[in-house]
C-alpha cells in the first residue's frame, strides 16, 4: 500500500516533522539574502579607501561606530519582538515590512558623495552603514533567527534548516567575493560601477527576502500540529520579560555567554577575511583580481565541506566539531606565516580553512536554539527573539572589532592606496591581519569552548521541561 503524502512522519525523539522541500528552500532564500547584505558591508573597508578615497583612519572609525550601535539595536529588536503578538507566527510580518527599503539602502551604499569632501562622505558613510546594519539588517535577522527554533520541535530539522542557512550564508559570502572585483573591474572600476553592481544586488536581495516571506506567511508551525490542541492551536503567548531582566537572565545562563563570545571572536576572523583578502592578493601577489580566483577555489572546499557536514557533525558531535575547526583554523594559520609570500601555500591553505571550519559555521542556528532550551529548563522562559538577538550582539561588535582591527592594522603600517608597490610596513601590516592574529583568536576560543558541555546535559533537561508540562496541564 502506497504510503499517504500528508500522514504525519516524527524523527528519532519522537518529534512531528513539520518541513517540506519548498520550506527549506524558503528559507535558504530569506538566509541568501541576509547573507547578501551582510557581506555588502564586509566590502565597504577596500570600496571607500580605495575607489572612494576616505582616509583609513576614518573608515576604521566609521564602521565601529555603526557596528557598535547596530550591535545594540539587536537586543533591542529582540525585546520588542518577544513583546509583540502573534504566537509562533508572528515573525514573518516584519520581513514583509522592510523587503523594499533593505534592496534601495543596499543600493545607496555605494553612492558616497566624495565630492562633497571627506567629512560629508564621512556622515553619509555612517548613515547608511546604520540603516542597513542596525536598522534594516536587524529587524529582518532577529525574527528570522527566531524562525528556526518556533518552526520545528524536531532537532534533525533544525540541524538541517542549520545547514542550509551555513550554506546560503557562505554561499553569499563567496558569492560577493568572488564576483565584486571582477565584475566591478570589468565595469571600469570606479564607484559608478560599484553602484551599478550593487542594483544588481539589491534587486537579488528583494527577490529572495519575497520567496521567504511568501512562503512563510503560508506556513504550518509545530505548533499548528499540537495534538491536544488541534490543527491551527497557537502556541500560549510566553509572558513579556522587561528588557532589563532579560538582559539579567541571559547573563546567568553561562552556555549562552560562551555561545555569545563564540559569534564575537568567529565574527572577528570573518569580518578581517571579508576584505583582507582583496588587500592580501593586491599588495603581496600584485593583483587584486586573484581574489575572485581564490574565490572560486574555495567553493570547492566548500561544497565538500557542506556535503559532509551532517555525517562529520553525527560522527563527532557538536563540540568536537566546533573544537577541530577551531584548531584546524589556527594550525593553518601558521603554515601560512612561515610561508606568506607563497600563493600556492595561501590557496592551500585557505582551502583546508574553509574545509576544517564550515561543519562548525553549521552549527550557529543549532548553538543558540541550545541557549533557549537551557533558558526554558532553568528560567521557565524561553526568550526566543531576545536570546538570538542578543547573540547578534555577538556577531555585530565582532565584526565591528574586526573592521576596526583591520583599520588599526592599516594604519599603524602607514597605508598607501596610491603607491605603486607596497612599503614593508603596509606588508607587515597585512601579514597581521591576514596569519598572525587567526592564531591568536582561534586558539583562545577553543579554550573558551572547552567549557560547553550542554550537548551532553540537554536531553536530561528536555524530559523535565516535559514532566513540568505535563503537571501544569494536570
Amino acid at each position: 500500500m502506497a504510503k499517504k503524502s500528508n500522514a504525519p512522519r516524527y524523527d528519532e525523539n519522537g518529534a512531528r516533522r513539520v518541513m517540506r522541500k519548498r520550506d527549506y528552500m524558503a528559507d535558504f532564500s530569506g538566509q541568501l539574502a541576509l547573507g547578501l547584505m551582510a557581506n555588502i558591508v564586509g566590502q565597504l573597508n577596500y570600496f571607500y579607501t580605495d575607489k572612494v578615497g576616505i582616509a583609513v583612519g576614518s573608515v576604521g572609525v566609521v564602521l565601529a561606530i555603526a557596528k557598535i550601535i547596530d550591535a545594540f539595536t539587536d537586543m533591542i529588536a529582540g525585546n520588542m519582538i518577544d513583546h509583540s503578538q502573534g504566537g509562533d507566527h508572528k515573525y514573518f510580518k516584519w520581513m514583509a515590512k522592510l523587503m523594499v527599503p533593505a534592496a534601495i539602502i543596499a543600493v545607496m551604499m555605494f553612492t558616497v558623495p566624495i565630492q562633497a569632501g571627506q567629512f560629508p562622505a564621512v556622515l553619509y558613510a555612517l548613515i547608511t552603514n546604520l540603516l542597513l546594519s542596525a536598522v534594516l539588517y536587524t529587524f529582518i535577522a532577529t525574527p528570522f533567527g527566531a524562525v528556526m527554533i518556533v518552526r520545528t520541535h524536531s532537532i534533525s530539522e533544525r540541524s538541517s534548516m542549520g545547514l542550509l542557512r551555513a550554506v546560503a550564508n557562505y554561499g553569499a559570502g563567496m558569492m560577493v567575493s568572488v564576483m565584486t572585483i571582477p565584475i566591478t573591474n570589468m565595469l571600469g572600476g570606479t564607484q559608478a560601477a560599484w553602484i551599478k553592481y550593487g542594483a544588481v544586488l539589491g534587486l537579488l536581495i528583494l527577490l529572495l527576502l519575497g520567496i521567504c516571506w511568501n512562503n512563510g506567511r503560508k506556513a504550518r508551525f509545530a505548533c499548528d500540529y499540537e495534538e491536544d490542541g488541534g490543527a491551527g492551536a497557537w502556541e500560549e503567548e510566553e509572558k513579556p520579560v522587561p528588557f532589563q531582566e532579560a538582559i539579567r537572565l541571559l547573563f546567568g545562563n553561562r552556555y549562552w555567554v560562551i555561545v555569545l563570545l563564540f559569534n564575537l571572536i568567529t565574527s572577528v576572523t570573518t569580518a578581517i577575511a571579508a576584505s583582507g583578502g582583496t588587500y592580501y592578493c593586491k599588495w603581496i601577489f600584485g593583483n587584486d583580481n586573484l581574489v575572485g580566483v581564490t574565490g572560486a577555489m574555495g567553493m570547492v572546499a566548500t561544497v565538500i565541506g557542506f556535503l559532509l557536514s551532517k555525517l562529520i557533525i553525527t560522527r563527532l558531535g557538536i563540540k568536537k566539531t566546533i573544537s577541530i575547526g577551531l584548531v584546524g583554523a589556527a594550525l593553518l594559520a601558521v603554515v601560512r606565516s612561515f610561508m606568506p609570500t607563497n600563493f600556492m601555500v595561501y590557496l592551500v591553505t585557505g582551502l583546508l580553512g574553509s574545509f576544517v571550519q564550515i561543519p562548525m559555521m553549521s552549527l550557529y542556528g543549532v548553538l543558540t536554539a541550545m541557549t533557549v532550551d537551557y533558558n526554558e529548563w532553568k528560567y521557565d522562559k524561553k526568550l526566543v527573539a531576545m536570546s538570538g538577538g542578543a547573540i547578534g550582539f555577538g556577531n555585530k561588535v565582532g565584526s565591528g572589532l574586526g573592521s576596526m582591527l583591520l583599520a588599526a592594522f592599516l594604519a599603524i603600517g602607514a597605508y598607501d592606496a596610491t603607491r605603486e608597490v607596497a612599503s614593508a610596513s603596509m606588508v607587515y601590516s597585512i601579514y597581521g591581519f591576514s596569519n598572525y592574529l587567526p592564531i591568536v583568536i582561534n586558539f583562545a576560543m577553543f579554550l573558551i569552548f572547552r567549557r560547553f558541555d550542554l550537548e551532553e546535559k540537554l536531553p536530561g533537561m528536555r524530559a523535565e521541561v516535559a514532566q513540568r508540562r505535563a503537571a501544569k496541564q494536570q
